[in-house]
């Protein structure tokens, strides 16, 4: 098995750095386990402005203020096909 080892540049290894630590700002993580919820799991948010992830939910005491469901990177971008077209007299009639 061959391997191939190269040499990481100093300039490619600052891009990736800095593109990982503007990733993890932008992520959502629990408080407590600081771990990513996945998506379309549910997160608690409270008043004091911490959010939990359903496993360290259990172990609070007071009650959520909110909650809401991680999506995905693509949510919000896709497209939602509605039909504006007029109905028409034969469709209506043969419906009845």
């Amino acid at each position: 098995m061959n391997t191939i080892v190269r040499e990481m540049p100093d300039l490619e290894l600052a891009l990736l750095r800095r593109s990982l630590h503007g990733l993890s700002d932008t992520c959502e993580r629990c408080h407590r386990c600081r771990r990513n919820p996945l998506v379309g799991e549910r997160v608690y948010v409270y008043e004091s402005g911490v959010n939990l992830c359903e496993l360290c939910r259990s172990r609070e005491r007071s009650a959520p203020f909110d909650s809401h469901i991680v999506h995905g990177p693509e949510f919000g971008h896709s497209l939602r096909v509605i039909d504006n077209r007029p109905e028409t007299v034969g469709a209506v009639a043969h419906a009845a």
